[in-house]
């Protein structure tokens, strides 16, 4: 997908920041709209289906975490949170309730583009890729599926994206540092607790017994490891 061809839906209530993405993103090709409250952010989704969202949390009528969780019913589309609020809480909450990326305001056009990138690439990955089966654990990388015992899984975007790398390269340890720059992407290198809290949530989802965890192993200290059978 060429950037023309990408429709990005900006949320933000403050028209200042909307007209200042519209301006850098429309300068690097991507085709922008622009909303102001969460119920016009869940309705454009719905009816124009864009190819990613830069979502801001503090909007007037509903929490941005709360769109965040209502679009996570349906929809895997990428959603990067641009926010004032820095807290580490802040960013925990809207990466738990299924944000792809969170960045903090101000920032750098830059970093926006390589954000935008790298959560495009997630959903132009390629459809042939393989099923991994693990005992009772299904992965079908192509369809971005997961199943334990024959029941769909429902992962959050990082959720998911922690368990196809870990999957991916089974009886391998992947360190901490790994695992954020793969699925966090640049800044987010040590941010180990919120590699822990995702580690946690995703074990509660696909583990039998998630303190015995039976698939994704600690390697204290260093980072975890997938079942290798």
């Amino acid at each position: 997908m060429s950037e023309a061809e990408v429709h990005i839906l900006v949320v933000d209530d403050e028209r200042a920041i909307r007209r200042f993405l519209h301006t850098s993103l429309s300068a690097h090709g991507y085709t922008v709209q622009e909303v102001s409250t969460g119920e016009e952010a869940l309705a454009q989704v719905t009816r124009a289906r864009p190819d990613i969202m830069i979502l801001d949390l503090g909007l007037p009528d509903i929490d941005g975490v709360d769109v965040v969780r209502r679009l996570r019913e349906w929809t895997q589309l990428p959603i990067i949170i641009l926010s004032v609020r820095e807290h580490e809480q802040d960013k925990i909450m809207a990466l738990d309730a299924g944000a792809d990326d969170y960045l903090t305001k101000p920032f750098g056009v830059g970093e926006l583009m390589a954000r935008l990138r790298v959560a495009l690439r997630r959903v132009s990955q390629s459809g042939d890729e393989p099923v991994i089966v693990v005992q009772d654990l299904t992965v079908d990388l192509g369809q971005r599926t997961v199943n334990m015992a024959g029941q769909p899984v429902q992962l959050t975007p990082t959720e998911y994206d922690l368990l196809r790398l870990l999957a991916l390269h089974r009886g391998k340890v992947l360190t901490h540092t790994h695992l954020l720059q793969q699925v966090r992407g640049a800044g987010y290198e040590n941010d180990l607790h919120l590699l822990r809290v995702n580690i946690s949530n995703l074990r509660r989802k696909i583990e039998p017994e998630p303190a015995r965890p039976r698939y994704i192993m600690t390697e204290p200290g260093v980072g975890y490891r997938f079942l290798a059978e």
